[in-house]
């Protein structure tokens, strides 16, 4: 199951007709060539816009190409109304970016003003309400043109995803977890469906796949992926296999009109004693598939997960921003060899759910929480999770939510991954990010964002606080240098 869309670029050209066409369109052909000579795939859009039965054509053309997120370029000044309509008409996400002039030509003929004119398309566009993204600096030569581009990639990604993606749950959300039970409505105003069921339905599905014949090749799939270390009860993986076709085979019968889907799934207390497992590591096993499925019925999580797949292209993972790194740890393994204050630093932590490929050495284990609850003796129903510390490296912690008067709320803070054995359990890592004490007050406290965080590998902040802009967040924190106060920082606090 494919999860994520593919892009498919396309590159049109708009001239203002009191302005030279060919200007337009010789700088649309170096842009492309630009692009391609970087190795990216575009497509020219031959129709080069003046007026709207121009934009229709482009927009027309665009389509015969299989094209689903378009460039638009201003290579002169520009046709305020029909470079604008192309975005209202085009199915897909649109960038709009502009010529700078070329040292090396005439200003008489040869300048185009689109230095001017993004300005009134920028106006144009708001007047439209028509959302379409424009870079930090859009007046750019072809080499840089051909950067921005590669950059818009992974955000029509996301955008593209959204436009067709359904969050599917099970169970109800949980009652001492209101962080988890934010208003969908939100969902529907980003173009994404939800589907919520029962635990029982879920339940009734999973006795139906028990004996499945699909279900060795599955097993066998997780063994290879566990390897010998992680494999630590090979009997245990059929029935995990088989709750795993359950999960898909739902996702088939039920994605309807949409093309994607992630999950949003109950999985505590009554979840394993009922199924016979933790479903930890299924949901890190379908993840590392792009499909993320998110804990706790936790469908803003859900939907973070998925936008952080499109932008950085891989498996993330969704944790409780946890504990604090006690001062013996940070003593014997972070000062003097990191440049982190221990209130810099913290625990991200989860069950089980984190991808294989993002742990040093992962291996099946048990929730222990649930079996200090639920269970005495040697662990039997609360086996199922997947252990152990999470890779070092850079990433990015970040989450969309809704807040409960239904408008959008997200932050973005990029950091790393230590190096530093946590001495703990379940899926877990050191977490670095600068200025960490005042973000946590000042932005997860105080704007009321919940403990679970989409964590994306990688630092892909440029690309998500674009993202949530264009999605309508008129509130997108980040976790601001020492220089730079926040507006409720009391400034005698020293």
């Amino acid at each position: 199951m494919k999860n994520i869309p593919e892009v498919k670029l396309g590159l049109v050209a708009v001239s203002r007709d009191c302005f030279v066409i060919t200007l337009s369109e010789r700088r649309r052909h170096d842009l492309a060539e630009a692009f391609r000579a970087a190795g990216g795939e575009i497509e020219e859009i031959m129709t080069t816009v003046e007026n709207e039965k121009d934009m229709q054509k482009a927009v027309a053309e665009a389509n015969e190409k299989g094209v689903n997120a378009l460039v638009v370029l201003l290579g002169n000044f520009g046709p305020e109304t029909p470079e604008t309509l192309i975005a209202k008409y085009f199915p897909g996400p649109a960038m709009y970016i502009a010529s700078a002039e070329e040292g090396d030509r005439n200003l008489f003929d040869d300048r185009g003003d689109a230095y001017c004119g993004m300005l009134n398309c920028s106006y144009n566009l708001g007047l439209r309400h028509i959302r379409a993204f424009i870079p930090s600096y859009p007046v750019v030569t072809a080499k840089e043109g051909a950067k921005l581009v590669a950059e818009f990639i992974p955000m029509a990604t996301a955008l593209l995803g959204l436009q067709s993606l359904k969050i599917i749950t099970f169970g109800p959300r949980p009652y001492d977890f209101f962080a988890c039970n934010a208003p969908i409505k939100a969902l529907y105003d980003l173009g994404v469906e939800i589907q919520e069921n029962s635990e029982l339905d879920l339940l009734v599905s999973y006795k139906a796949h028990r004996g499945d014949d699909r279900a060795k090749a599955v097993a066998a799939e997780m063994a290879a992926e566990l390897g010998a270390k992680g494999n630590t009860w090979p009997d245990f993986l059929l029935r995990m296999a088989e709750y795993e076709l359950t999960l898909l085979d739902w996702a088939e019968a039920n994605k309807g009109a949409s093309k994607y889907v992630v999950f949003a799934n109950k999985c505590w207390p009554a979840f394993p004693e009922q199924f016979g497992f933790e479903p930890c590591y299924v949901n890190s096993h379908l993840t590392s598939k792009g499909i993320p499925v998110a804990c706790e019925v936790d469908i803003y999580g859900a939907l973070s997960e998925y936008i952080g797949t499109c932008v950085s292209g891989g498996s993330v993972t969704l944790l409780d921003i946890n504990n604090s790194v006690p001062q013996n740890i940070y003593d014997e393994d972070i000062k003097g060899r990191f440049d982190y204050d221990i209130t810099e630093t913290f625990m991200g932590f989860h069950c089980g759910n984190t991808p294989m490929e993002r742990l040093s050495d992962g291996k099946l284990s048990y929730q222990l929480i649930m079996h200090r609850l639920l269970e005495k003796g040697d662990p039997d129903f609360t086996r199922g999770t997947l252990g152990g510390d999470i890779a070092p490296g850079e990433i990015t912690f970040f989450r969309l939510q809704s807040a409960a008067d239904t408008t959008l709320h997200a932050y973005v803070a990029e950091g790393e991954v230590l190096p530093v054995p946590t001495r703990s359990f379940g899926g877990i890592g050191v977490f670095a990010i600068r200025e960490m004490k005042r973000f946590y007050r000042h932005v997860l406290i105080e704007k009321r964002f919940p403990h679970h965080g989409a964590v994306a590998f990688g630092h892909h902040g440029k690309i998500l606080f674009d993202l949530f802009r264009l999605l309508g967040c008129t509130d997108v924190e980040y976790n601001r240098p020492k220089s730079e106060r926040y507006p409720s920082e009391n400034p005698f606090d020293r």
